[in-house]
């Protein structure tokens, strides 16, 4: 099994950015966990970040036909990008939105989750733990199949 891990914008920021929201764990400790857990689950995965949507859609259109799922943190893109939700419907993977932190109890346009239109799941809130979930989860997935 292989899986896609996608990054939006400004998650490379991690640890300078708002650590009041995201806390104070860098983007390579964020890469460092989703890597342990992939390997823990004997589990390929690639990670990709990018500050732009149309990288993130190209990655995502990519992955069809070589990924076997997508775990997904738009980031701001989450609440405005149709593109991105296309782009992983047309695949129609696998795939769950991760958030770190908890975005029902943030600001109103925050509440609107393209992206989640497409995704199985959606885990929100629970900082880097959330991207082991969702590994875990599509893991146990494939195995049920």
């Amino acid at each position: 099994m292989k899986i896609l891990v996608i990054n939006g914008p400004n998650l490379n920021m991690l640890g300078i950015r708002e650590p009041g929201i995201y806390g104070k764990r860098s983007y390579r400790e964020l890469c460092a966990l989703i890597e342990k857990t992939c390997a823990e689950k004997g589990v390929e995965c690639e990670i990709f970040q990018s500050n732009h949507e149309g990288a993130i859609v190209d990655r995502i259109q990519e992955a069809y036909g070589k990924e076997d799922a997508i775990v997904i943190n738009p980031a701001a893109y989450t609440h405005t990008s149709v593109a991105i939700l296309d782009a992983l419907k047309a695949v129609a993977l696998p795939a769950v939105e991760v958030h770190l932190s908890e975005i029902r109890e943030r600001e109103p346009f925050r509440q609107i989750s393209y992206a989640g239109m497409a995704c199985e799941k959606t885990i929100t809130g629970k900082g880097f733990a959330g991207y082991r979930e969702a590994i875990i989860y599509l893991v146990d997935r494939f195995e049920r199949k």
